[in-house]
């Protein structure tokens, strides 16, 4: 593994951890008449501190792009998943909640299942040339699958909704890395022309203000510890199903490799989930507490 490729994923993951963290505790206090609605990014970039999470998750999506376009899918998105350690941090700075057993367990859990994915799985880079219909049934696997968790986030506001919607925002950015670093490929390729005349870029920015708002809903109608999880736990499933099924990534495919592989996956989705439900996560404003206000 390089060294580069390690310090510019975690490095992305440290900035989208802390952006995250910001976002929600702005997004928190905005009109939930703007649920879903681009008009909440418009009402957002007037709060000073929700632009500097967003400044922030722009500066870790770029190492995020750079580490991409220098390694395997497969291998930077398990590490962009330890965002949510960097999140911790900052919220128990803010709340002075103790770590305890549940932190202490999904810091091991989340390491772990990285360092097993990764150590079993071994990610190289392959041909990533491969059939247009393989590649288009990946991404509207993907695609259709979020669409249906926003569908069923609509009709549980207050419940599963942010829940959902973070699985579904997940997803998306899961599909973004994987045309992140197709773009990177086209641009190093033939550079500037080589990019503005393929779609991906294009799919880049789509996918880019489609996450956003899924995101800013979720962090809108519940506590970060809600959406945070479903979204950190998605997104390198989702990364990884493309850098396999389309990228040309290859993981090593024998019994044992597999297994350990599968169970690093699952330490990492247990281990966001207990870290992202941990106390010192942020709450922010609740939503019956806005309701009532707004009444």
């Amino acid at each position: 593994m390089s060294v580069l490729v390690l310090l510019l994923s975690v490095g992305a993951a440290c900035c989208l951890g802390f952006g995250f963290v910001l976002q929600q505790n702005a997004a928190s206090h905005a009109p939930l008449g703007d649920f879903l609605s681009p008009r909440l990014l418009l009402d957002l970039v007037r709060v000073p501190r929700w632009l500097g999470g967003i400044g922030l998750m722009v500066v870790g999506m770029v190492l995020g792009a750079i580490a991409l376009s220098n390694g395997e899918i497969s291998l930077v998105e398990p590490l962009l998943a330890t965002n949510l350690v960097f999140a911790l941090v900052l919220s128990r700075r803010q709340t002075r909640q103790p770590l305890g057993r549940q932190g202490w367990a999904g810091l091991l859990l989340l390491a772990g299942g990285v360092t097993a994915f990764i150590v079993a799985g071994q990610p190289q880079g392959g041909d990533a040339r491969t059939d247009p219909f393989r590649q288009w049934l990946i991404i509207g696997t993907v695609l259709g699958l979020a669409l249906l968790l926003t569908t069923y986030a609509k009709r549980s506001l207050l419940s599963a909704g942010p829940v959902l919607l973070g699985a579904a925002a997940g997803l998306l950015y899961g599909v973004q890395d994987a045309l992140t670093r197709v773009s990177g490929q086209r641009f190093s390729d033939g550079g500037w022309i080589a990019l503005a005349t393929g779609w991906q870029v294009y799919g880049v920015v789509a996918l880019g203000i489609t996450g956003l708002v899924l995101v800013q809903s979720a962090f809108e109608t519940a506590p970060l510890r809600m959406s945070l999880p479903a979204l950190t736990a998605a997104q390198p499933l989702a990364g990884i199903a493309c850098g396999v099924g389309f990228l040309g990534d290859r993981l090593r495919t024998d019994a044992g490799a597999l297994t350990w592989e599968v169970l690093g996956l699952a330490g990492i989705v247990i281990g966001v989930v207990l870290l992202g439900m941990h106390p010192a996560m942020p709450s922010g404003a609740t939503p019956k507490e806005r309701v009532r206000v707004q009444v």
